[in-house]
Protein backbone atom coordinates (compact mmCIF):
# COMPACT_ATOMS: atom_id res chain seq x y z
CA UNK A 1 0.00 0.00 0.00
CA UNK A 2 2.37 3.29 -1.36
CA UNK A 3 2.41 6.48 1.24
CA UNK A 4 -0.14 8.80 -0.16
CA UNK A 5 1.31 12.43 -0.80
CA UNK A 6 -1.14 14.10 1.17
CA UNK A 7 -1.16 15.58 4.31
CA UNK A 8 -1.44 13.02 7.77
CA UNK A 9 -2.62 13.69 10.93
CA UNK A 10 -0.75 12.61 14.24
CA UNK A 11 -2.92 12.16 17.00
CA UNK A 12 -3.20 10.07 20.26
CA UNK A 13 -6.29 8.22 20.20
CA UNK A 14 -7.90 10.13 23.40
CA UNK A 15 -6.85 13.78 22.26
CA UNK A 16 -9.50 14.62 19.89
CA UNK A 17 -12.89 14.11 21.51
CA UNK A 18 -11.74 10.79 23.95
CA UNK A 19 -11.58 7.84 22.47
CA UNK A 20 -11.29 6.27 18.86
CA UNK A 21 -15.44 6.72 18.57
CA UNK A 22 -15.01 10.34 19.26
CA UNK A 23 -11.92 10.52 17.33
CA UNK A 24 -13.52 8.94 13.87
CA UNK A 25 -16.70 11.57 14.52
CA UNK A 26 -14.31 14.47 14.70
CA UNK A 27 -12.66 13.46 11.61
CA UNK A 28 -15.68 13.14 9.72
CA UNK A 29 -17.54 16.43 10.94
CA UNK A 30 -14.60 18.70 10.95
CA UNK A 31 -11.44 17.58 8.79
CA UNK A 32 -13.28 15.36 6.06
CA UNK A 33 -11.16 16.84 3.17
CA UNK A 34 -8.07 17.58 5.08
CA UNK A 35 -6.64 14.29 5.91
CA UNK A 36 -6.32 12.20 2.75
CA UNK A 37 -3.00 10.98 3.40
CA UNK A 38 -4.04 9.26 6.56
CA UNK A 39 -3.93 9.27 10.51
CA UNK A 40 -0.70 8.33 12.51
CA UNK A 41 -2.39 6.89 15.48
CA UNK A 42 -0.20 7.49 18.78
CA UNK A 43 -0.19 4.09 21.09
CA UNK A 44 -3.71 3.19 21.49
CA UNK A 45 -2.62 0.15 22.76
CA UNK A 46 -2.94 -1.20 26.81
CA UNK A 47 0.10 0.59 28.09
CA UNK A 48 1.54 0.70 31.57
CA UNK A 49 3.81 4.82 31.37
CA UNK A 50 4.90 7.02 28.94
CA UNK A 51 1.90 7.82 27.17
CA UNK A 52 1.33 4.58 25.68
CA UNK A 53 4.90 4.15 24.69
CA UNK A 54 5.44 1.19 27.00
CA UNK A 55 2.68 -1.16 26.10
CA UNK A 56 1.81 -4.37 27.29
CA UNK A 57 0.65 -5.99 24.69
CA UNK A 58 -0.40 -4.88 20.81
CA UNK A 59 -2.77 -7.17 20.10
CA UNK A 60 -5.56 -5.35 22.44
CA UNK A 61 -6.40 -2.09 22.58
CA UNK A 62 -6.64 -0.08 25.74
CA UNK A 63 -10.57 -0.09 26.89
CA UNK A 64 -10.93 3.66 27.87
CA UNK A 65 -9.91 4.01 24.14
CA UNK A 66 -12.07 1.44 22.34
CA UNK A 67 -11.54 -2.07 20.70
CA UNK A 68 -9.74 -3.00 17.79
CA UNK A 69 -13.16 -2.84 15.45
CA UNK A 70 -13.06 0.90 15.83
CA UNK A 71 -9.45 1.01 14.35
CA UNK A 72 -10.70 -0.97 11.38
CA UNK A 73 -13.85 0.63 10.48
CA UNK A 74 -11.66 4.09 11.03
CA UNK A 75 -8.92 2.37 8.62
CA UNK A 76 -12.25 2.23 5.87
CA UNK A 77 -12.09 6.20 5.79
CA UNK A 78 -8.25 6.83 6.49
CA UNK A 79 -4.62 5.30 5.98
CA UNK A 80 -4.04 4.22 9.29
CA UNK A 81 -0.13 4.09 10.58
CA UNK A 82 0.80 3.24 14.64
CA UNK A 83 3.73 2.45 15.81
CA UNK A 84 5.61 -0.65 17.09
CA UNK A 85 8.15 0.10 19.91
CA UNK A 86 10.78 -2.85 18.65
CA UNK A 87 12.87 -2.49 21.37
CA UNK A 88 11.14 -2.58 24.48
CA UNK A 89 7.74 -3.71 25.99
CA UNK A 90 6.70 -2.96 29.25
CA UNK A 91 7.30 -4.34 32.60
CA UNK A 92 3.49 -4.82 33.14
CA UNK A 93 3.31 -7.01 29.85
CA UNK A 94 2.26 -10.73 30.79
CA UNK A 95 5.60 -11.59 29.58
CA UNK A 96 7.92 -10.27 31.75
CA UNK A 97 5.40 -10.74 34.67
CA UNK A 98 5.81 -14.38 34.06
CA UNK A 99 9.44 -14.24 33.84
CA UNK A 100 9.35 -11.69 36.91
CA UNK A 101 7.15 -15.26 38.53
CA UNK A 102 9.19 -18.05 37.52
CA UNK A 103 12.41 -16.54 36.86
CA UNK A 104 14.86 -18.45 34.79
CA UNK A 105 11.89 -21.17 34.33
CA UNK A 106 9.74 -18.99 32.56
CA UNK A 107 9.07 -19.90 28.60
CA UNK A 108 9.96 -15.84 28.23
CA UNK A 109 12.86 -15.58 29.64
CA UNK A 110 14.82 -15.76 26.11
CA UNK A 111 12.66 -12.40 25.32
CA UNK A 112 14.48 -9.95 26.96
CA UNK A 113 18.40 -9.21 27.60
CA UNK A 114 19.78 -10.18 30.57
CA UNK A 115 22.91 -8.67 31.57
CA UNK A 116 25.00 -12.21 31.10
CA UNK A 117 23.60 -12.12 27.56
CA UNK A 118 26.27 -9.05 27.34
CA UNK A 119 29.27 -9.08 30.02
CA UNK A 120 30.69 -12.42 31.13
CA UNK A 121 28.92 -12.80 34.44
CA UNK A 122 26.14 -10.39 33.73
CA UNK A 123 28.13 -7.33 35.68
CA UNK A 124 28.47 -4.17 33.95
CA UNK A 125 32.29 -3.00 32.72
CA UNK A 126 32.33 0.96 32.54
CA UNK A 127 34.35 1.61 30.15
CA UNK A 128 31.78 -0.06 27.93
CA UNK A 129 29.20 1.64 29.69
CA UNK A 130 30.78 5.29 29.19
CA UNK A 131 30.54 4.86 25.14
CA UNK A 132 26.42 3.87 25.09
CA UNK A 133 24.51 6.40 24.37
CA UNK A 134 22.48 6.68 27.26
CA UNK A 135 18.74 8.15 27.44
CA UNK A 136 18.49 6.99 31.51
CA UNK A 137 21.36 6.94 33.91
CA UNK A 138 22.26 3.90 33.24
CA UNK A 139 20.97 1.56 30.64
CA UNK A 140 19.63 -1.72 32.48
CA UNK A 141 17.58 -2.17 35.68
CA UNK A 142 17.73 -4.63 38.80
CA UNK A 143 14.79 -6.96 39.47
CA UNK A 144 14.35 -9.68 41.97
CA UNK A 145 13.27 -12.69 39.86
CA UNK A 146 11.88 -16.75 40.68
CA UNK A 147 10.42 -17.49 43.66
CA UNK A 148 13.75 -17.26 45.49
CA UNK A 149 14.02 -13.64 44.72
CA UNK A 150 17.29 -13.79 42.88
CA UNK A 151 18.37 -10.25 41.81
CA UNK A 152 18.92 -10.15 37.90
CA UNK A 153 20.40 -7.30 35.77
CA UNK A 154 17.68 -6.88 32.75
CA UNK A 155 18.54 -4.19 29.91
CA UNK A 156 16.22 -0.90 29.91
CA UNK A 157 17.25 1.89 27.61
CA UNK A 158 14.17 4.10 28.25
CA UNK A 159 12.37 5.06 31.50
CA UNK A 160 12.42 8.19 33.68
CA UNK A 161 11.56 5.54 36.69
CA UNK A 162 14.12 2.83 38.57
CA UNK A 163 13.69 0.08 37.80
CA UNK A 164 12.22 1.45 34.53
CA UNK A 165 8.63 0.44 32.96
CA UNK A 166 10.19 -0.63 29.74
CA UNK A 167 11.91 -3.85 29.22
CA UNK A 168 13.88 -4.12 25.94
CA UNK A 169 13.57 -6.92 23.59
CA UNK A 170 16.20 -9.59 22.56
CA UNK A 171 15.63 -8.94 18.70
CA UNK A 172 18.22 -11.71 18.08
CA UNK A 173 15.86 -14.69 20.03
CA UNK A 174 13.65 -16.70 17.50
CA UNK A 175 10.79 -15.68 20.18
CA UNK A 176 10.98 -12.06 19.97
CA UNK A 177 10.76 -12.41 16.02
CA UNK A 178 7.76 -14.82 16.30
CA UNK A 179 6.11 -12.29 18.72
CA UNK A 180 6.61 -9.04 16.36
CA UNK A 181 5.56 -11.35 13.47
CA UNK A 182 2.19 -11.79 15.11
CA UNK A 183 1.70 -8.46 16.26
CA UNK A 184 1.99 -7.63 12.61
CA UNK A 185 -0.40 -10.01 11.18
CA UNK A 186 -2.80 -8.60 14.07
CA UNK A 187 -2.31 -5.09 12.44
CA UNK A 188 -2.72 -5.85 8.88
CA UNK A 189 -5.75 -7.71 10.11
CA UNK A 190 -7.17 -4.21 11.32
CA UNK A 191 -7.17 -2.08 8.20
CA UNK A 192 -3.14 -0.82 9.62
CA UNK A 193 -1.41 0.46 6.44
CA UNK A 194 1.89 1.46 7.96
CA UNK A 195 3.78 0.46 10.42
CA UNK A 196 6.33 3.16 12.51
CA UNK A 197 9.25 1.18 13.97
CA UNK A 198 9.82 3.27 17.23
CA UNK A 199 13.12 3.24 19.05
CA UNK A 200 14.51 0.85 15.97
CA UNK A 201 17.69 2.68 16.74
CA UNK A 202 18.12 1.04 19.93
CA UNK A 203 17.73 -2.73 19.05
CA UNK A 204 21.30 -3.86 18.69
CA UNK A 205 23.37 -3.66 21.57
CA UNK A 206 27.09 -4.25 20.75
CA UNK A 207 30.04 -4.04 23.33
CA UNK A 208 32.25 -1.25 22.56
CA UNK A 209 29.96 0.60 20.29
CA UNK A 210 26.95 3.40 21.62
CA UNK A 211 24.78 0.67 21.49
CA UNK A 212 22.78 3.12 18.74
CA UNK A 213 22.11 2.07 15.22
CA UNK A 214 24.83 -0.35 15.14
CA UNK A 215 26.13 -1.46 11.72
CA UNK A 216 25.91 -3.84 9.81
CA UNK A 217 23.51 -5.65 12.06
CA UNK A 218 20.79 -2.50 12.30
CA UNK A 219 19.76 -3.15 8.62
CA UNK A 220 20.15 -6.77 8.71
CA UNK A 221 16.99 -6.68 11.49
CA UNK A 222 15.77 -3.80 9.27
CA UNK A 223 15.83 -6.22 6.05
CA UNK A 224 14.13 -8.57 8.29
CA UNK A 225 11.32 -6.25 9.37
CA UNK A 226 10.54 -4.63 5.75
CA UNK A 227 10.00 -8.53 4.39
CA UNK A 228 7.79 -9.10 7.23
CA UNK A 229 5.56 -5.68 6.64
CA UNK A 230 6.31 -6.55 2.80
CA UNK A 231 4.04 -10.02 3.44
CA UNK A 232 1.50 -7.64 5.06
CA UNK A 233 1.56 -5.26 1.90
CA UNK A 234 2.29 -2.93 4.79
CA UNK A 235 5.23 -0.05 4.72
CA UNK A 236 7.50 0.78 7.04
CA UNK A 237 9.03 4.17 8.61
CA UNK A 238 11.92 3.49 10.83
CA UNK A 239 12.14 6.13 13.64
CA UNK A 240 15.72 7.47 14.20
CA UNK A 241 16.61 10.65 15.75
CA UNK A 242 20.12 10.12 14.93
CA UNK A 243 23.36 12.29 12.89
CA UNK A 244 21.74 13.54 9.53
CA UNK A 245 23.69 11.42 7.66
CA UNK A 246 23.03 7.63 9.79
CA UNK A 247 18.97 9.01 8.29
CA UNK A 248 20.29 9.43 4.94
CA UNK A 249 21.91 5.89 4.48
CA UNK A 250 18.34 4.55 5.12
CA UNK A 251 16.59 6.53 2.38
CA UNK A 252 19.58 5.05 -0.11
CA UNK A 253 18.00 1.68 1.23
CA UNK A 254 14.95 2.65 0.33
CA UNK A 255 13.54 3.22 3.58
CA UNK A 256 11.02 6.29 4.15
CA UNK A 257 12.43 8.66 6.80
CA UNK A 258 11.34 11.11 9.28
CA UNK A 259 12.75 14.45 8.73
CA UNK A 260 13.86 15.68 12.17
CA UNK A 261 16.20 18.10 10.43
CA UNK A 262 13.19 20.66 8.93
CA UNK A 263 11.69 22.06 12.41
CA UNK A 264 14.84 23.42 13.42
CA UNK A 265 15.83 24.50 10.36
CA UNK A 266 12.44 26.39 9.80
CA UNK A 267 12.66 27.59 13.31
CA UNK A 268 15.69 28.99 13.28
CA UNK A 269 14.64 30.75 9.34
CA UNK A 270 11.42 32.49 10.89
CA UNK A 271 13.87 33.75 14.51
CA UNK A 272 16.82 35.31 12.73
CA UNK A 273 14.72 36.28 9.29
CA UNK A 274 17.47 34.50 7.07
CA UNK A 275 16.86 32.19 4.33
CA UNK A 276 20.64 30.77 3.45
CA UNK A 277 20.51 27.71 6.13
CA UNK A 278 16.75 26.67 4.80
CA UNK A 279 18.05 27.00 1.35
CA UNK A 280 20.83 25.33 1.48
CA UNK A 281 19.00 22.27 3.22
CA UNK A 282 16.42 21.80 1.01
CA UNK A 283 18.58 21.76 -1.67
CA UNK A 284 20.16 18.52 -1.05
CA UNK A 285 18.03 16.33 0.90
CA UNK A 286 16.42 12.76 0.21
CA UNK A 287 12.44 13.34 -0.98
CA UNK A 288 11.34 10.26 0.50
CA UNK A 289 10.65 11.64 3.80
CA UNK A 290 7.67 12.39 6.28
CA UNK A 291 7.71 16.03 7.71
CA UNK A 292 6.93 17.39 10.34
CA UNK A 293 6.90 20.94 12.68
CA UNK A 294 5.47 19.55 16.00
CA UNK A 295 5.13 15.96 17.68
CA UNK A 296 4.11 14.42 20.80
CA UNK A 297 7.91 14.70 21.58
CA UNK A 298 9.77 18.03 21.19
CA UNK A 299 11.60 19.97 18.39
CA UNK A 300 14.47 17.84 17.66
CA UNK A 301 18.20 19.54 18.27
CA UNK A 302 21.01 17.04 19.32
CA UNK A 303 22.33 14.37 17.93
CA UNK A 304 19.83 15.07 14.33
CA UNK A 305 20.91 18.43 13.57
CA UNK A 306 24.91 17.73 14.55
CA UNK A 307 27.68 19.16 11.87
CA UNK A 308 24.47 21.05 10.00
CA UNK A 309 24.19 24.05 13.16
CA UNK A 310 26.23 26.50 14.96
CA UNK A 311 26.22 25.80 18.62
CA UNK A 312 26.45 29.39 19.65
CA UNK A 313 23.74 30.31 17.23
CA UNK A 314 21.80 27.36 18.84
CA UNK A 315 22.07 28.95 21.93
CA UNK A 316 20.52 31.57 20.89
CA UNK A 317 17.58 30.16 19.40
CA UNK A 318 17.17 28.02 22.75
CA UNK A 319 17.00 31.33 24.26
CA UNK A 320 14.31 32.86 22.52
CA UNK A 321 12.26 29.70 22.89
CA UNK A 322 12.65 29.37 26.79
CA UNK A 323 11.63 33.17 26.40
CA UNK A 324 8.33 32.16 24.62
CA UNK A 325 7.70 29.25 27.95
CA UNK A 326 9.68 25.96 25.91
CA UNK A 327 11.48 23.41 28.51
CA UNK A 328 14.28 21.63 26.91
CA UNK A 329 15.28 17.64 27.09
CA UNK A 330 18.98 17.30 27.61
CA UNK A 331 21.78 14.53 27.17
CA UNK A 332 22.48 12.56 29.23
CA UNK A 333 25.95 11.08 28.04
CA UNK A 334 29.16 13.80 27.93
CA UNK A 335 30.09 11.94 25.09
CA UNK A 336 27.29 12.97 22.92
CA UNK A 337 26.90 16.42 23.87
CA UNK A 338 29.01 18.74 21.29
CA UNK A 339 32.57 20.01 22.03
CA UNK A 340 31.64 23.24 23.86
CA UNK A 341 28.96 21.36 26.23
CA UNK A 342 25.66 22.37 24.82
CA UNK A 343 23.28 19.73 25.55
CA UNK A 344 19.82 20.37 23.92
CA UNK A 345 18.11 17.12 22.88
CA UNK A 346 14.74 18.32 21.94
CA UNK A 347 12.78 22.04 22.49
CA UNK A 348 9.77 21.26 24.28
CA UNK A 349 6.47 23.43 23.46
CA UNK A 350 3.97 23.45 21.04
CA UNK A 351 5.19 25.19 17.56
CA UNK A 352 2.54 27.72 17.93
CA UNK A 353 4.00 28.84 20.74
CA UNK A 354 8.26 28.66 20.14
CA UNK A 355 6.90 31.19 17.42
CA UNK A 356 5.36 33.72 19.67
CA UNK A 357 1.48 32.44 18.86
CA UNK A 358 2.19 34.79 16.02
CA UNK A 359 -0.11 34.05 13.16
CA UNK A 360 1.15 34.91 10.21
CA UNK A 361 5.07 33.46 11.48
CA UNK A 362 2.88 30.42 12.22
CA UNK A 363 1.37 30.04 8.62
CA UNK A 364 5.02 30.70 7.14
CA UNK A 365 6.41 27.70 9.24
CA UNK A 366 3.09 25.48 7.98
CA UNK A 367 3.55 26.66 4.06
CA UNK A 368 7.58 25.95 3.93
CA UNK A 369 6.79 22.45 5.46
CA UNK A 370 4.09 22.20 3.16
CA UNK A 371 6.34 22.84 0.32
CA UNK A 372 9.60 20.89 1.58
CA UNK A 373 9.57 17.23 -0.62
CA UNK A 374 7.85 14.82 1.35
CA UNK A 375 4.87 13.70 2.92
CA UNK A 376 3.67 16.57 5.15
CA UNK A 377 2.20 15.33 8.95
CA UNK A 378 0.45 17.45 11.13
CA UNK A 379 0.65 17.34 14.83
CA UNK A 380 -3.04 17.57 16.21
CA UNK A 381 -1.73 20.49 18.91
CA UNK A 382 -0.41 22.43 15.53
CA UNK A 383 -3.61 21.78 13.87
CA UNK A 384 -5.57 23.48 16.34
CA UNK A 385 -2.68 26.30 16.70
CA UNK A 386 -2.47 24.92 20.50
CA UNK A 387 -0.68 26.55 22.98
CA UNK A 388 1.75 25.38 25.86
CA UNK A 389 -0.30 23.45 28.28
CA UNK A 390 1.36 24.63 31.82
CA UNK A 391 -1.06 22.72 34.10
CA UNK A 392 -0.70 19.56 32.56
CA UNK A 393 3.33 19.60 32.97
CA UNK A 394 2.78 20.54 36.44
CA UNK A 395 0.15 18.12 37.22
CA UNK A 396 2.34 14.99 36.17
CA UNK A 397 5.72 15.91 36.19
CA UNK A 398 6.21 14.87 32.61
CA UNK A 399 7.58 17.80 30.72
CA UNK A 400 6.50 16.49 27.15
CA UNK A 401 2.73 17.09 28.39
CA UNK A 402 3.39 20.62 27.63
CA UNK A 403 2.51 19.65 23.97
CA UNK A 404 0.09 17.02 24.36
CA UNK A 405 -3.24 18.28 25.41
CA UNK A 406 -6.44 16.51 25.05
CA UNK A 407 -9.11 18.51 23.61
CA UNK A 408 -12.64 18.21 24.48
CA UNK A 409 -15.69 18.52 21.55
CA UNK A 410 -16.31 21.88 22.44
CA UNK A 411 -12.42 23.12 22.80
CA UNK A 412 -12.04 21.66 19.11
CA UNK A 413 -15.19 23.80 18.33
CA UNK A 414 -13.60 26.97 20.12
CA UNK A 415 -9.87 26.36 18.25
CA UNK A 416 -11.73 26.34 14.89
CA UNK A 417 -13.17 29.80 15.43
CA UNK A 418 -9.58 31.28 15.16
CA UNK A 419 -8.80 32.96 11.92
CA UNK A 420 -5.34 31.30 12.29
CA UNK A 421 -6.89 27.50 12.40
CA UNK A 422 -9.13 28.73 9.70
CA UNK A 423 -5.77 29.75 7.23
CA UNK A 424 -4.31 26.71 8.29
CA UNK A 425 -6.80 24.48 6.70
CA UNK A 426 -7.06 26.64 3.48
CA UNK A 427 -3.27 26.25 3.22
CA UNK A 428 -3.95 22.33 3.90
CA UNK A 429 -6.54 21.71 1.27
CA UNK A 430 -4.05 23.59 -1.16
CA UNK A 431 -1.16 21.38 -0.19
CA UNK A 432 -4.20 18.08 -0.99
CA UNK A 433 -5.47 19.20 -4.14
CA UNK A 434 -2.73 21.16 -6.66
CA UNK A 435 -1.07 18.58 -8.78
CA UNK A 436 2.00 20.27 -8.85
CA UNK A 437 3.37 18.58 -5.77
CA UNK A 438 3.80 15.24 -7.39
CA UNK A 439 6.13 17.15 -9.73
CA UNK A 440 9.49 19.03 -9.76
CA UNK A 441 10.34 21.06 -6.31
CA UNK A 442 12.67 24.09 -6.99
CA UNK A 443 14.50 26.35 -4.25
CA UNK A 444 14.40 29.92 -6.36
CA UNK A 445 17.13 32.57 -5.84
CA UNK A 446 15.96 34.88 -3.47
CA UNK A 447 17.26 37.64 -1.15
CA UNK A 448 18.51 36.38 2.67
CA UNK A 449 15.36 38.17 4.08
CA UNK A 450 12.81 35.94 2.16
CA UNK A 451 12.06 32.03 0.82
CA UNK A 452 11.17 31.42 -2.33
CA UNK A 453 10.13 27.62 -3.20
CA UNK A 454 8.40 25.94 -6.45
CA UNK A 455 6.58 23.11 -7.71
CA UNK A 456 5.70 22.14 -11.69
CA UNK A 457 4.03 19.27 -13.05
CA UNK A 458 3.05 19.70 -16.92
CA UNK A 459 1.59 23.45 -17.11
CA UNK A 460 0.63 23.36 -13.46
CA UNK A 461 3.21 25.47 -11.15
CA UNK A 462 2.89 27.14 -7.74
CA UNK A 463 5.09 29.66 -6.10
CA UNK A 464 5.74 30.40 -2.49
CA UNK A 465 6.95 33.82 -1.42
CA UNK A 466 7.63 35.00 2.48
CA UNK A 467 8.67 38.01 3.23
CA UNK A 468 10.82 36.56 6.77
CA UNK A 469 10.55 40.42 7.94
CA UNK A 470 6.79 40.75 7.96
CA UNK A 471 6.06 36.89 7.57
CA UNK A 472 3.60 38.04 4.56
CA UNK A 473 3.05 34.36 2.86
CA UNK A 474 1.91 34.28 -0.90
CA UNK A 475 1.37 31.40 -2.98
CA UNK A 476 1.31 32.06 -6.97
CA UNK A 477 -0.37 29.79 -9.16
CA UNK A 478 -1.66 28.31 -12.38
CA UNK A 479 -5.31 27.61 -12.51
CA UNK A 480 -7.00 25.13 -15.08
CA UNK A 481 -7.13 27.51 -17.52
CA UNK A 482 -3.51 28.64 -17.50
CA UNK A 483 -4.54 32.07 -15.49
CA UNK A 484 -1.99 32.76 -13.04
CA UNK A 485 -3.10 33.66 -9.25
CA UNK A 486 -2.50 34.91 -5.95
CA UNK A 487 -3.35 33.14 -2.63
CA UNK A 488 -2.27 35.32 0.75
CA UNK A 489 -1.51 32.16 3.01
Amino acid sequence: MPVKNKIHLITYPDSLGGDLKSLHSVLNNYFSDIFKGGIHILPPFPSSGDRGFAPKTYLEIEPAFGTWEDIKVLGEDYDILVDLMVNHISRQSAYFQDYLEKGKESEYRDLFITLDKVWEGGEPVKEDVDKIFLRRPKPYSTFKIGKKGEEEKVWTTFGSDDPSEQIDLDVKSEKVIQLLTDFFENFSNNNIKTVRLDAVGYVIKKLGTSCFFVEPEIYEFLELMKKMADSYDMELLPEVHAHYETQYKLTERGYWIYDFILPYTILDTLINKSSENLNEYLRDRPINQFTMLDCHDGIPVLPDLEGLIDTKEARKVVEVCKSRGSNMSLIMSDEHKAEDGFDVHQIGGTFYSVLGQHDDAYLAARAIQFFAPGVPQVYYVGLLAGENDYEAVERTGEIREINRHNYTIEEIEESLEKDVVQRLLMLMRFRNEYPAFDGEFQVLAAPNGEVHLAWQKEDKRCTLHIDLQTYNTVIDYTDQNGATLSYRV
